[in-house]
């Protein structure tokens, strides 16, 4: 299954509509997210909680690390980078962190306020080596801007 993104926009924006509160927002999305294409394991938020800190925010799929900093893994290079991480094997991965012992790729965006002060990273990982394309990048990363330009 590949995801519709077009229909995946049009509902996380019906379903969001109106609403600003950041972590409401990230439930949101890491449900439809999850449920929209069979690569995906695990999807889910590491909020920035405080100075080079990401903590566990809502997700779906195992457990998840429950705080990262920004110099370490996937997670902490799209945090420190605000740019996006699109890594094929994470096994390659300089200082991957594995939260899942069955990840083998990742697809990590960072996520933006309606200030463009960076409030999360979004974090996809898959069981399939080099699961993620650049045009899941570019789409999520749309999605994400709709849906979290309002957020405070």
């Amino acid at each position: 299954m590949t995801v519709d993104y077009p229909t995946l926009a049009k509902t996380l924006a019906a379903l969001t509509e109106g609403e600003t509160d950041a972590v409401a927002l990230m439930a949101t999305v890491a449900c439809e997210v999850h449920h929209a294409d069979d690569r995906f394991d695990w999807t889910g938020f590491y909020r920035v909680t405080g100075p080079e800190m990401l903590k566990i925010g809502p997700y779906q799929g195992g457990h998840g690390c429950l705080s990262i900093p920004f110099s370490r893994g996937v997670c902490g290079a799209a945090a420190r980078d605000q740019a996006v991480q699109l890594v094929a094997d994470v096994d390659a991965f300089p200082g991957h962190i594995a939260c899942a012992s069955s990840t083998r790729s990742e697809l990590v965006l960072p996520v933006f306020d309606g200030s463009g002060s960076l409030i999360a990273v979004f974090d996809i990982d898959s069981d399939q080596p080099a699961a993620f394309k650049t045009q899941d990048a570019e789409a999520l990363s749309e999605i994400l801007k709709s849906v979290f330009s309002a957020a405070i």
